[in-house]
């Protein structure tokens, strides 16, 4: 049991790894900045092979209920946010600014919980969401690539994560669980960004795309469909196999070693006060997971 922890661990953690460093190559490099029609392609990716896993009975998917499924599409909504929002901030920001940023969800759900559902919260818990919050508050004014336009869409971001996990979080038990979600997520990202697709303009633009009969962009942007995938599917399985505990040390892990190997692959100016911002938000994750691991 415990190798097969380590395992499905370490397979979380190389998919997340190779996730983010893909989607970086394709919007940063490649300069493939049409939202709608990348992550168009990766929910449809996730959704065809995740309905075919359900045809084959490799995973289980039960959304019969017309209320459940009715109640999660605030939440599918969100979702379209989520990954649009994040789409166009990755493209513009490093890797280790995203996910500093990113990591102020965890500040939104902190303060959901101590404010309206009147939970106890650790002093840890409660350092962690302070220390990652003056983390992202310092880091604009201490970034030597600062772009306001990033900044913004990462906002955006950290504020649709946040509010999709209260959602999630107050979902009932046993209504649909996590596979049923990212079904009920795919069809719905699929028809919305496929719609939206022509209005923002990105359906005609990608004409002018200097990559886009290129080997390198196609093969880039099929491993990022079945990246997505199987990020997914290692998230899914890492939550069920693992306390929370357990489950935030390896999304912490993950993150470290992608923001570390980001920074030798990827353009991006370190100075002092920055490095501290980045070591800030470090701390605050550090006591996310020692407070999650404690079981408050």
């Amino acid at each position: 049991m415990y190798m097969r922890r380590c395992l499905v661990g370490l397979t979380f953690c190389i998919c997340y790894l190779a996730s983010y460093l893909t989607n970086k190559y394709v919007l940063s490099i490649l300069k493939f900045t049409y939202p709608t029609l990348f992550q168009g392609w990766q929910t449809l990716i996730g959704g065809l092979l995740l309905h075919v896993s359900w045809k084959l009975g490799w995973a289980e998917i039960n959304c019969s209920s017309r209320s459940a499924v009715l109640t999660w599409l605030p939440a599918s909504v969100l979702f379209v946010g989520v990954i649009y929002a994040g789409s166009r901030a990755l493209s513009r920001l490093a890797i280790p600014v995203f996910l500093t940023l990113h990591n102020v969800a965890e500040v939104i759900t902190c303060g959901h919980q101590k404010c309206f559902r009147k939970e106890k919260t650790s002093p840890a818990k409660i350092c962690s969401a302070l220390f990652l919050l003056a983390a992202a508050g310092c880091l604009p004014f201490n970034d030597s690539q600062f772009d306001p336009d990033g900044y913004f869409w990462a906002v955006i971001h950290l504020f649709c994560v946040g509010a999709y996990k209260i959602l999630q979080k107050s979902q009932k038990p046993n209504v649909l669980s996590d596979i049923d979600q990212q079904y009920l997520n795919y069809l719905f990202s699929v028809v919305l960004l496929a719609c939206a697709s022509h209005p923002t303009g990105d359906l005609l633009g990608v004409l002018d795309f200097p990559f886009l009969y290129f080997y390198r962009f196609h093969g880039s942007c099929c491993a990022s469909g079945f990246l997505g995938f199987f990020l997914m599917l290692s998230t899914v399985k890492l939550k069920s196999l693992m306390a929370p505990g357990q489950c935030a040390a390896w999304i912490f892990f993950a993150k470290v070693i992608t923001a570390g190997l980001s920074i030798l692959l990827f353009d991006m100016i370190l100075t002092s006060a920055t490095v501290g911002c980045l070591l800030l938000s470090g701390l605050g994750e550090a006591l996310l997971v020692f407070s999650e691991q404690k079981g408050s």
